[in-house]
């Protein structure tokens, strides 16, 4: 019964890939709000599903599941009373109720069956998926039939009548029963969303939103997809789709059997695999090659005719119809407690993965014009998640065996000519106490410093390819691109949202990877957009897309500073964290003045000959080589990416897990250190990415670009050269104290741009905002030695029966993650400031009011430093005022 009330649930959820195809017709809609409309139901469904498995959990599914299926049923009736396209969106978020059913239905089935056969339950329930088929096959007749206001009601009523005959005909779950017999009540929220602290679960979400997020979008996207590539009609097309709907929907019961018989692992290996290949296949676009031979031309085309495609999609229907399966094989197993919170979260990521692919398949569809750009996307996301599963189980199977595979020597093969000696020589540091004088000075400065001198380099290249694009795009337009202001303005924007989303990431990897090996494969990962760079600037055909994922691809370098930081923080004694961390930030960020120095000299020249290519004709007549903006950093990176592999080393106490490290999330001063590093790193990348475009627009005459430069330079320099003024006064104190003058800076940038047109104005601007940059970097650095102090101190509270070096060793992890964390959420400065400066603009005709915002700001920061830590009575009051200098304060004995 849940089988078949799932299936008519699946039904109506995806009823918009039918229907929506005449409405876009009806109200004249483009592919990306074809897209959105048909994916704004999956949104609701996928949102529902971690909250309806809570609920199922504490509530019993009998009673949840009918429940939603009486809401969806009057969400589709009222749909066929709507006319205009804002109502047809809010009408469908109701309709996709009908999809949270899903996490209903796991959690209700898991609790009939023993764990041997839960893995084979689920899969059959998951059969209900065939919905999606039968929408596909049966709604184009409904809808030539009656149209699709009736089609809609009729889904409406055949909806209330399942809801009916399921209430009738199941019963509530053992554990309710039991649960009610005992008087027992239902765990919290809080305790049933404790596992979602795992990271291995939204490992599985990501294996969920391919395996089923990209079954739903294929559901909905291919009917479109036909039509428009084969030009079939739509009852042709809904039959074709359903060819695809019904193998990823009725072999799940058989995924659910190979899970059981031969492992989930083995199931997910096979899926993504096959998976691979396909989309790679399915995304190669028709194409004319002409091949240059010895007797002329050669020429010859590719494509996939009707009949390859539709059995190419069955397959790929099929294994990911077996990997479904098999994601949800791993949750009982894992979490037997939780099945519907865990259940939830993973199908609430599937089911957004078909929210937000349809809408990403328009769109770029839209942008590049090309069809198959839709199994591009999904070839990507099948590569990244098959690679994060392999690395994973290395990863665990690696921690099983950790005491055999220690004892191998380099070259197992060789066993029998192997003696002790040439076992291999780890990089990881067993004993690391650097806040012990002895083991400092014999043996952990040398060590400390070998990394630190080896993390610079590596982090200034990272800072360098970051902010690199927008020299790149800025000259675009000079050489043959034709691209709207709008364009170029996502291609500027986006390597600071990618950069600041990914050192979310990039701040808990230390920890779980090393820093040796991350900080490698960070490295190596930033000749990607420096080659790319160097070949797509070339071709002014290069499609739009391409730039978009260069701009993206740019991110990685703003992402890497999270992790640089994370990790050197872990080398250095308290009394030198201030300074050391100082210098790897306050260096690093020179990248940014670097690449403005560097770039615009050598793309005036063939700095590479005829390696580098040809150059590009200006609009003037002068000819750029604006390929070695990318090419440039490449023999830089791969030295660094040598040095760092062969140089730099994991320190083994600092391994922690995802899990271990995200309890900074619930600790406050995590969240004002977020707050005060917006303040200084924000405003420093920010005004970096800013300051060129404000200085010309607000003094046009001035040839302003020639100095800008120097800003970044000065912010970095003075980060570097001050780390030990905090470690001296006290953090919180220096930070206090930048703030204000800040405030007082960003006043006399106000005043010289409000007499701008008098002389000399444009040097005060100029030496207001050079005060500016060094007050950031000042602040940089204080800032960051505030955050070790503080979770020294906080450990005693938090951890009073523990030992003195369980707290200070608990600390080190902690500040770690905050360092890394704090300087992701300040690193969306580098979108915002540019962001409020255009907006200002263009609302105002001036740059005042988004400066004004910034000087508000600054006042709230000086108040929060000054609340929480400076006053008396203060965080840090009695350390920083207490005679003897913060970082020197010994921990607190056991």
């Amino acid at each position: 019964m849940s089988t078949f009330a799932f299936a008519v649930c699946f039904a109506v959820w995806t009823i918009f890939s039918i229907i929506g195809v005449r409405i876009k017709a009806d109200l004249g809609l483009n592919d990306s709000q074809f897209g959105l409309l048909v994916a704004t139901p999956i949104l609701t469904g996928s949102l529902s599903r971690i909250f309806l498995g809570i609920w199922t959990d504490q509530y019993g599914g009998r009673r949840v599941f009918t429940l939603v299926m009486l809401a969806s049923a009057v969400a589709a009736w009222l749909l066929s009373t709507v006319s205009t396209y804002p109502m047809f969106l809010v009408a469908a978020l109701g309709v996709g109720l009908a999809g949270g059913s899903f996490a209903v239905g796991v959690a209700y089935i898991s609790r009939w069956y023993p764990r041997e056969l839960q893995g084979t339950a689920l899969g059959i329930f998951g059969v209900g998926n065939v919905g999606a088929a039968v929408t596909n096959f049966a709604a184009p007749f409904v809808l030539v039939a009656v149209g699709w206001e009736r089609t809609a009601q009729v889904y409406a009523i055949v909806l209330v009548i399942t809801a009916i005959i399921f209430y009738l005909t199941t019963k509530e779950d053992p554990v309710i029963v039991q649960r009610r017999k005992t008087g027992q009540k239902p765990r919290s929220t809080l305790l049933e969303l404790a596992p979602l602290r795992n990271l291995q679960v939204w490992r599985f979400a990501l294996y969920y939103f391919f395996v089923f997020g990209a079954f739903v979008a294929l559901a909905l996207w291919l009917p479109r997809y036909l039509i428009g590539v084969y030009g079939l009609d739509i009852k042709t097309a809904g039959m074709l789709a359903a060819a695809y709907s019904v193998p990823a929907s009725l072999f799940r019961a058989y995924g659910g059997h190979l899970s059981d018989k031969f492992g989930a692992r083995a199931v997910m290996y096979w899926t993504f695999g096959v998976s691979l290949l396909l989309t790679f296949m399915l995304s190669y676009p028709n194409t004319d090659y002409v091949i240059h031979g010895i007797n002329g031309p050669i020429t010859f085309s590719t494509s996939m005719g009707l009949v390859p495609f539709v059995v190419a999609i069955f397959v790929l229907g099929f294994f990911m119809s077996l990997g479904k399966a098999a994601v949800y094989k791993h949750i009982p197993v894992y979490y037997p407690d939780h099945v519907g919170a865990v259940g939830g979260l993973v199908g609430m990521i599937g089911g957004l993965g078909g929210f937000v692919l349809p809408i990403a398949f328009g769109v770029m569809n839209d942008v590049t014009g090309v069809w198959t750009s839709s199994f591009m996307l999904l070839f990507a996301i099948v590569g990244v998640s098959l690679l994060w599963m392999h690395f994973a189980i290395r990863r665990m199977e690696r921690g099983a065996l950790e005491t055999e595979l220690g004892a191998l020597p380099e070259f197992p093969e060789m066993q029998e000519i192997h003696t002790p000696e040439t076992a291999m020589r780890s990089h990881v540091l067993e004993e690391w106490a650097p806040d012990d004088p002895t083991f400092w000075e014999k043996t952990g400065r040398r060590i400390a410093q070998r990394n630190l001198w080896i993390s610079i380099p590596c982090l200034l290249l990272a800072f360098s390819v970051w902010l690199v694009w927008s020299v790149v795009v800025a000259k675009l337009p000079a050489i043959g691109f034709d691209y709207t202001t709008g364009q170029l303005f996502w291609l500027a924007a986006l390597p600071g949202l990618s950069g600041a989303t990914l050192r979310i990431f990039y701040s808990f990897m230390v920890p779980i990877f090393g820093g040796r090996l991350w900080t490698t494969l960070t490295t190596a990962s930033l000749l990607v957009p420096a080659f790319g760079i160097g070949y797509a600037v070339q071709n002014p055909d290069t499609p739009y897309l391409i730039f978009l994922v260069l701009a993206l691809l740019c991110g990685l370098g703003g992402g890497n500073f999270a992790s640089s930081m994370a990790n050197i923080s872990f080398f250095f004694p308290k009394n030198q964290k201030g300074n050391a961390l100082a210098l790897n930030a306050g260096l690093g960020n020179a990248g940014v003045s670097v690449m403005q120095f560097l770039v615009p000299i050598v793309i005036t020249a063939g700095v590479f000959g005829m390696l580098g290519g040809e150059p590009q004709s200006t609009s003037d007549g002068t000819l750029l080589w604006l390929q070695n903006a990318g090419f440039i950093w490449v023999p830089f990176l791969i030295v660094a990416t040598i040095a760092a592999w062969f140089g730099m080393n994991d320190i083994a106490s600092a391994k922690a897990s995802f899990r271990e490290q995200s309890i900074i999330l619930g600790r406050m001063h995590n969240w004002v250190m977020c707050w005060l590093y917006t303040g200084t790193f924000g405003s420093f990348i920010g005004y970096s990415a800013g300051f060129p475009l404000l200085a010309k627009t607000q003094f046009p005459e001035v040839n302003s670009l020639q100095y800008v430069f120097l800003g970044p330079l000065v912010g970095a320099l003075s980060r570097a050269a001050t780390g030990w003024v905090s470690d001296k006064y006290g953090g919180g104190r220096v930070t206090f104290w930048t703030f204000i003058l800040m405030i007082a800076a960003v006043g006399g940038v106000l005043y010289f741009i409000a007499i701008k047109d008098q002389p000399g104005a444009f040097w005060g601007f100029f030496a207001m905002f050079m005060v500016l940059f060094l007050a950031t970097g000042v602040g940089n650095a204080s800032t960051f030695q505030m955050i070790p102090v503080i979770m020294r101190k906080d450990m005693d509270r938090l951890m009073p029966d523990a030992l003195a070096k369980d707290r200070v060793r608990q600390a080190e992890k902690e500040s770690a993650a905050i360092i890394g964390f704090t300087s992701a959420i300040a690193a969306y400065g580098a979108f915002f400031i540019p962001k409020s400066y255009g907006t200002s603009i263009a609302m105002t005709g001036g740059a005042s009011a988004a400066l004004w915002g910034f000087l508000i700001f600054y006042v709230t920061c000086a108040v929060v430093t000054w609340w929480f830590y400076t006053r008396k009575g203060g965080f840090l009051h009695d350390i920083e005022r207490g005679g003897t200098s913060p970082a020197a304060r010994p921990a607190p004995a056991a």
